[in-house]
């Protein structure tokens, strides 16, 4: 059971990475001149997509006990 969360967490990362990289590119597109901002902002929302999948995958079953 707890491979099939860690299999979910990694799909919704990706999806959320994927959504994420879209929105910045399509931004970069519209409005050339704010890309050094939309850059830093999709970097820091990255970082937090990342650490939510790192969480999930190291620090939950450590707290369930490796059940």
């Amino acid at each position: 059971m707890l491979g099939l969360g860690i299999g979910i967490a990694g799909l919704g990362c990706g999806i959320g990475l994927g959504l994420i990289g879209n929105a910045a590119l399509q931004g970069m597109a519209r409005q050339p001149e704010a890309i050094g901002k939309l850059q830093v902002q999709m970097l820091i929302a990255l970082a937090f997509v990342e650490l939510i999948f790192l969480l999930s995958v190291f620090v939950l079953p450590a707290m369930a006990g490796g059940k």
